[in-house]
This record gives structure tokens, sequence and C-alpha cells, in this order.
């Protein structure tokens, strides 16, 4: 009998088909750890095509809890609100850090938000998670913030006069804005803060990170102040 000419087929190499199964899910939850202010973060990323963007923590919010750590912000007894939050780190630790915080996405994000919540604030914490659409529901809200803040929410263009509009009304009399932006020229980031913003705000860039391409805007109202004006503080 003659052997078959065939050759053995070769076993597929393990790397090729990871055992995580999460990976071919629809969805998968991720949970990482961040440290800042001496508070240990865990926060969860439910990855997958509902969320989209809104799932991960992005650089800009590192950025933004490491900004607030390094200038020792002071958010006690302060009213805070902050715009399309995401995963909800960066007003997690403004809650943690002694802020009356109000944390705001779209209505399918909120859910993902509430768990963070109960996962790094007691009961009764000082944080409420809300929905809030710029440019459609933001009168809703009181328009006295004394900090509102943003990571990474500057992407979409065709956005850019609902933020505005939106930043308007939060941001109380004697309020600060802090935005931080990966600064991405295919999305026109850079023409937010140098047009759309500077219009009404009276705008620093408090903070430049190299490495990760981010920066950090501070805003105030430019009619702040018996000169008219408002010095950063």
């Amino acid at each position: 009998m003659m052997a078959s000419s065939r050759p053995d087929p070769e076993p597929e190499p393990e790397s090729v088909f990871p055992r995580e199964v999460g990976l071919f899910a629809d969805s998968y939850s991720e949970s990482s750890r961040f440290c800042f202010c001496g508070h240990e973060l865990s926060i969860t990323q439910n990855f997958g095509s509902r969320l989209g963007v809104a799932a991960r923590v992005w650089d800009a919010a590192l950025s933004l809890c490491s900004y607030f750590e390094s200038q020792n912000v002071d958010f006690r007894g302060k009213k805070v609100i902050e715009l399309g939050a995401g995963t909800g780190i960066v007003g997690i630790l403004a809650a943690l850090q002694g802020g009356d915080v109000t944390i705001t996405d779209l209505p399918l994000v909120l859910e993902q938000i509430q768990d963070n919540v109960h996962a790094n604030l007691p009961p009764g914490g000082r944080a409420q998670v809300c929905a809030l659409s710029w440019g459609v529901d933001q009168h809703v809200f009181p328009g006295n913030y004394d900090l509102v803040l943003g990571a990474d929410i500057v992407y979409l263009e065709p956005t850019f006069p609902l933020l505005l509009g939106t930043l308007r009304h939060l941001c109380g009399p004697h309020g600060t804005i802090y935005l931080a932006s990966k600064m991405r020229e295919e999305h026109q980031t850079e023409t937010f803060f140098q047009h759309f913003l500077p219009e009404h705000f009276q705008l620093e860039l408090a903070q430049r990170d190299e490495d990760a391409n981010v920066n950090i805007y501070r805003a105030r109202h430019r009619e702040v102040g018996p000169e008219g004006h408002h010095p950063f503080c």
C-alpha cells in the first residue's frame, strides 16, 4: 500500500485564535484602575458598537485628571457639571474631591456612567447622572455652574455651535470651563478653540501634552468683573 503523498495538516497556532471569548462578542467589558489625587478609581469600559467612542477612557480624560492633581484644583463646595462624560472618570474624580457634580452624556451612555459612579462613590455621594443633548435641552439645567468640564468632546464640527451654546448657558458668570482635547486636524478641533470659543470666552491654554497631543484649555466669560474681564485663578 502506497503512503499518502499529502502532508499532514499543520496544527493552527494558538495565537491565531485567542481564547478570550470577549474579543469575538458584539460587546465586552474591561475594568481598569487609575490613581489620581490619592483616590484609586475603578472604571469599567463597555466596548462594542452600541456605545462607540463613549465606551473608553481617552487620553484627554487622563490628562485632565492629571492636571487637576498637579494644579491642586479646588472642587470643595463647587457646583460642577461634566459634558460628554463617557465613562464618567473626570466627574467622579471631581466628586471625590468635594464637588457637587452633575455628570452628563447622551441617554444610551448613562448606564455605563451610573455603574462607574456606584463603583467609586459611596451611596448618597455628591454626583448625579443626567442626560444632556447639546443645543437641545441645556436650558433644563441651571446656568450657574462654578466649573464646566469636558474631555475629548470637541471632534465633530457640526456640533461646535451646539456645544458653544451649551457652554454659554451652563457656565456661571464667575465660572470656569476646563476642556481637554486631542488636537486632531482631521476633525477641525483647533477651529473650535481658535474661532468658536474666543467669540464669547476669555481663553487660555493651561497645559500642552506633546506626547499625547492633548491641550487643556481654561475659559471664562468675557463680561465677568468690574473692568469687563476676570483674571484666571
